[in-house]
């Protein structure tokens, strides 16, 4: 479920960069396909400029450039992975027309299907379900049946992405497609573990820098996502202003994180656990279901204390998991030997990438 807001329309391609435009680190995969397998080559992490307010397309070029020639990679096409606040993911029911028409509709009445007034945005459409329609009875005249089709929208502000669009050609790239980051971590789940993607109901939690994600799977239907506005960030700050310690210092002990500061930690996590908590407590009412499993992505799910920590808060077995498992490496030494340490890093940017072949 790609939900491009842009998409070039290119269909062959063996190659592709994904770059996740994230709070404070961009995050950027360089993998080919090989029939039916996925080999990564290369990847990269570089402080981004991203978070910084009123940033010029001069930097976002620079920051382009930079990326690529990082990554080295033999291929221009690049697919660009939006943030939660530059991006939107909503459920909503629409009129059973061809997608295109969907856009079409969206966007000239945002508010009666989005609750909100999005006059500025481009959408896109995935179908999530088709309800069955009952035929007629045995002799009766047929009719035509206006049914509602469930869809997952997918939004971003239109002048964002025609920056970015112009950002990427000034870098002497090609853009691809254009995503929000939320569905990253589906996409990327479902290759890495399939049996449990198609099987269970489960929650793909991801903290960011600024804000954590919370996406619920029933049988590989995304049935819920909700952001929450604390990541990373506040957990480093929350500790550095406890141990009255430097920020840089408190980013350095919190994936390691000794004893002697994990209650600390502890009173940090604990807002971040209620507000997951409350959103699996609304799907399970919701749905009747119960999330059976709870796995962990993003820079902070490095820390075995930070995963046990939030299994502890929301009462359902919680797991870090690697988004690359799925992938053949070919990678350079010294990244082959950080790579599984670096893997929850990669999940955006990994889902992103595989849905653009």
């Amino acid at each position: 479920m790609a939900l491009p807001f842009f998409s070039s329309g290119t269909r062959k391609r063996d190659q592709i960069v994904a770059i996740d435009l994230g709070g404070r680190i961009t995050k950027a995969v360089h993998i080919q396909r090989n029939g039916d397998a996925f080999v990564l080559l290369r990847y990269a992490l570089l402080d981004a400029p991203l978070y910084e307010k009123h940033l010029s397309s001069e930097m976002v070029t620079e920051h382009l450039k930079s990326i690529s020639q990082t990554l080295a990679a033999n291929t221009k096409l690049v697919t660009l992975a939006l943030g939660v606040n530059d991006s939107i993911v909503r459920h909503a029911e629409m009129p059973r027309v061809p997608v295109g028409d969907m856009r079409q509709i969206l966007k000239n009445n945002t508010k009666n299907y989005l609750q909100q007034d999005l006059a500025s945005h481009i959408f896109d459409c995935y179908i999530v379900s088709i309800p069955e329609t009952p035929g007629p009875p045995e002799g009766a005249r047929t009719a035509s049946v206006a049914t509602k089709l469930k869809v997952l929208v997918g939004g971003a502000r239109r002048q964002l992405v025609e920056d970015l669009q112009a950002a990427v050609k000034d870098a002497s790239l090609v853009v691809e497609q254009i995503v929000p980051g939320l569905i990253g971590p589906v996409n990327a789940f479902e290759l890495a573990m399939p049996d449990v993607f198609s099987r269970e109901v489960v929650a793909l939690v991801d903290i960011g820098f600024k804000n954590s994600t919370i996406c619920i799977l029933q049988a590989g239907d995304l049935i819920l996502s909700r952001v929450v506005g604390i990541g990373g960030d506040a957990l480093t700050s929350g500790l550095a202003e406890s141990l009255k310690i430097t920020y840089a210092e408190a980013e350095g002990i919190k994936v390691g994180m000794p004893t002697e500061v994990q209650s600390n930690l502890e009173s940090v996590l604990l807002p971040l656990g209620r507000e997951l908590r409350a959103s699996i407590d609304f799907f399970e009412h919701q749905q009747d279901k119960t999330v059976s499993r709870v796995f962990i992505s993003g820079g902070s799910a490095r820390s075995d204390f930070i995963v046990q920590s939030l299994e502890a808060e929301l009462l359902v077995p919680c797991s870090r998991w690697n988004p690359t498992s799925f992938l053949r490496l070919s990678l350079p030494p010294q990244q082959m030997a950080e790579a599984e340490q670096v893997a929850p890093q990669l999940t955006v940017a990994v889902g992103t990438a595989v849905a653009a072949f």
